[in-house]
C-alpha cells in the first residue's frame, strides 16, 4: 500500500472526530481547569485555537496532539497531566531507547516528506518498526494535525496514536540536516535537528525525553549537536546531557 493511500485511510477513520469543535468551557472541563486557564494558553500562543467571530473553538485532534506532547515532556509544562494516564507508567531509560546507530547525522531529505521517509527507512532497516509505510503515514497524519516543530530547529516526531502490533519496541531515531528543512516551525526559521520517536505503549514514563527537549531550548546545545562531528559524538552529547540536567518543577494550575 502506498503512503498516500495509509495516510488517506488514518485520516478518513478520523473523520468524526476532526471535524468536531469544543468551546471554552468545554476544553476547560476536558483538562480539568478553569476557564480563566484556557484563555491565557491560549492567548500566549501554546494552546492551539481558532477565532470565529469573537469565540475561540478548538478541533479536538489538535487539542489531543498538543496534550499527547505534554504528556511526554515535549514542550513547556502547563499543568500536571498525571491525571490522565489511567494504569501505571512503564519506566524507560534512554539507554533502552537510543543508540548511536540511531542517528543519521547528514541527512539527504530535502522536504518534510523525505525527512520522514528517510527516518522511517532507518527504523525500519534497524528493526524497530514492522512496516515502513504504516509508520510514514502515521507520522504524516499527526504533522498534518500539530506541525511537529516547534521552532529553535528542533522537531520532535511521533505518532499519535499507539500501535503496539506496528512498533517492535520502543525507541528513538535522530537526523541532523546542516542546511536545515522547512518543517513548519512554530518561528517560521529551518528545521536541523528531528527527533522520531517509536512510542509502543501509551503509558510511557519517558523523563529523559522532558531533558532532551528542554536542552534543546538552549542555543549553546543546539550548536554543539550541530558540530558534533558523527554520530557517535551527538549519542554522547544527549546521553551526558540526560544524566546531568536538572528539570524544573511543572507548574500547577
Amino acid at each position: 500500500m502506498s503512503v498516500s493511500n495509509t495516510l488517506r485511510k488514518v485520516m478518513e477513520a478520523s473523520t468524526e472526530t476532526t471535524d468536531r469543535l469544543m468551546t471554552v468551557k468545554q476544553v476547560a472541563t476536558y483538562l480539568n481547569v478553569n476557564e480563566r486557564t484556557v484563555l491565557k494558553l491560549v492567548s500566549e500562543g501554546v494552546l492551539p485555537a481558532v477565532k470565529i467571530g469573537n469565540q475561540w473553538r478548538f478541533r479536538k485532534p489538535m487539542l489531543d496532539t498538543w496534550l499527547d506532547d505534554q504528556m511526554l515532556g515535549v514542550g513547556p509544562g502547563y499543568f500536571d497531566v498525571s491525571e490522565f494516564a489511567r494504569t501505571p507508567a512503564r519506566m524507560l531509560d534512554l539507554a533502552s531507547c537510543f543508540q548511536p546507530n540511531h542517528v543519521i547525522p547528514d541527512l539527504a531529505a530535502q522536504t518534510k516528506t523525505e525527512v520522514v521517509e528517510e527516518l522511517s527507512s532507518l527504523a525500519n532497516r534497524l528493526g524497530l518498526v514492522r512496516n515502513k509505510t504504516w509508520f510514514v503515514g502515521a507520522l504524516m497524519a499527526r504533522e498534518n494535525i500539530l506541525p511537529s516543530a516547534t521552532g529553535n530547529g528542533v522537531a520532535f516526531m511521533h505518532t499519535l496514536q499507539r500501535h503496539p502490533e506496528q512498533i517492535v519496541r520502543p525507541f528513538m531515531v535522530l537526523g541532523r540536516s546542516r542546511a536545515g528543512v522547512e518543517f513548519d516551525a512554530l518561528d517560521g526559521k529551518p528545521t536541523h535537528l528531528f527527533f522520531v520517536l517509536g512510542l509502543k505503549y501509551r503509558e510511557l514514563h519517558l523523563p529523559w525525553l522532558a531533558k532532551l527537549w528542554q536542552m534543546c531550548a538552549r542555543a549553546d546545545a543546539i550548536e554543539a549537536l550541530m558540530a558534533a562531528p558523527a554520530a557517535d559524538d551527538i549519542f554522547q552529547a544527549l546521553a551526558n546531557a540526560e544524566r546531568n540536567l536538572v528539570l524544573p518543577a511543572n507548574p500547577r494550575n
